[in-house]
């Protein structure tokens, strides 16, 4: 049902092999199990988690570039949506970033199997390292745009409804609203700071 539900939820989107979502599914099987003791997530059902989870991560992996780049993924939880975009796009490099213990132990073992993923259990502030792109998911901007700037270039935005105004320090592109749904959008940006300095 999950893979059967992926497909048609990414039809004319994104084009998956088998083993990308049989590697999907694997990390749905193992977020349903840990979410019974540790609230990963409050979404519950199987097309809510496909479509929300699953199809943005996706969506937002198919608008970067394809060449290999170093992406962070601020406020990781669940794996989302830095997980699903290291299996559609294996020359990626992908650090997630997760400061909760608990949650960073999930994702050592989600991405136990995935050699282009690292877990960086800290806060996004501390991290040294720098990224060709930031990407974030059901996160306030406020919580994170001071790190958002500090580790990258170019960032996406996993959003509800926000105005560009609210998302200060970069150069954003007018959003593309997601397929799934309404007021759900994708947000790419140019960090100001970078490219003045550039």
């Amino acid at each position: 049902m999950f893979a059967e539900l992926l497909r048609a939820k990414l039809a004319g989107i994104c084009d998956l092999s088998e083993s990308q979502i049989d590697r999907l599914k694997l990390h749905y099987d193992l977020l349903t199990r840990w979410n019974k003791v540790l609230s990963l997530t409050s979404v519950r059902s199987l097309e809510e988690s496909v479509e929300r989870h699953y199809c943005e991560s996706l969506f937002a992996a198919v608008h970067l570039p394809a060449d290999p780049v170093s992406v962070a993924d601020i406020g990781s939880g669940a794996g989302f949506p830095g997980i699903p975009m290291a299996i559609v796009r294996p020359q990626f490099q992908v650090a997630l970033i997760e400061s909760h213990r608990r949650k960073a132990a999930f994702l050592k073992e989600a991405s136990r199997d995935l050699a282009n993923v690292q877990v960086l259990a800290t806060r996004a502030e501390d991290v040294a390292e720098h990224f060709e792109w930031v990407v974030s998911r059901a996160v306030r901007y406020s919580d994170i745009s001071t790190a958002l700037k500090k580790l990258g270039r170019n960032a996406e935005l996993l959003t509800g409804e926000v105005r560009a105004a609210d998302l200060g320090g970069f150069e954003w592109r007018e959003p593309t609203q997601l397929p799934w749904g309404e007021r759900r959008y994708l947000w790419i940006g140019c960090n100001l700071v970078v490219r003045e300095s550039d």
